[in-house]
């Protein structure tokens, strides 16, 4: 006579990896100076992975940077492996904030994440997983994966001022991948600004980044409960 057995197998499995990117320090920076300076990080989209850190300023901010624009934030944008997504890359998303806000003059009240398509979901992914440690949002064309708990575990942002893009007429990303989101904070009464391009397909992210209000909106978020799991010596009421 068969039988099946129910087992348990318990231990811990330790990995390295190796996470390139980019940095934009703002004009008049200083290491080590007194003032400290808002940080934003950038999640690019499926098309800038791989090994080339040239392709992360190909879109958004420092693309902006590349054409002259002066940003009042320190910019980090990491680069995602080929064949592989942020949304398994969260623990190294993780290292690399602790990296950069314990070797940078960073306001830790001024902490933001913005990212496109790919980098999108990213964005809201990270953001859940680290629900205290940032000031604002900023997702263009993204969403939620069902399979990690979306659009449910978006809850965990009602706090959190968002503004997320998207065009009406994506094709490669849907709207509705956004708008469930939204729809979900809203229920919540939480801080969302939903911004629709009409006509416009995937490249939402050039008219949002373009936005005249966003560097301004940015700016006047402020984290006063900073927070951030598995960073204990960083986390602040």
């Amino acid at each position: 006579m068969s039988s099946i057995s129910q087992n348990r197998l318990k231990g811990t499995v330790v990995r390295s990896f190796e996470l390139p990117y980019a940095l934009y320090l703002p004009p008049g920076y200083e290491s080590g100076g007194d003032k400290r300076w808002p940080l934003l990080f950038f999640l690019h989209g499926a098309g800038e992975r791989g090994d080339n850190l040239d392709l992360v300023s190909i879109y958004g901010p420092l693309m902006q940077v590349k054409e002259g624009r002066e940003l009042p934030f320190i910019v980090v944008a990491p680069q995602c492996p080929e064949n592989w997504t942020w949304d398994r890359s969260l623990e190294e998303l993780d290292q690399l904030f602790l990296e950069i806000v314990r070797n940078y003059s960073v306001d830790l009240e001024r902490i933001y994440v913005t990212g496109l398509s790919m980098g999108g979901y990213g964005t809201w992914h990270w953001a859940v997983h680290q629900p205290r440690a940032f000031a604002a949002l900023v997702p263009i064309c993204g969403g939620g994966m069902w399979l990690m708990g979306f659009p449910q575990r978006v809850a965990a942002l009602k706090d959190v001022p968002i503004w997320t893009f998207h065009g009406d007429a994506d094709e490669v990303v849907p709207l509705g991948n956004t708008a469930e989101l939204v729809e979900e904070l809203r229920k919540l009464g939480a801080p969302v600004k939903f911004t629709i391009y009409p006509g416009v397909g995937h490249d939402s992210w050039t008219p949002a980044y373009n936005e005249p209000e966003l560097i301004p909106w940015l700016l006047a978020q402020r984290n006063t409960r900073f927070s951030f799991q598995g960073g204990e010596d960083l986390q602040a009421d």
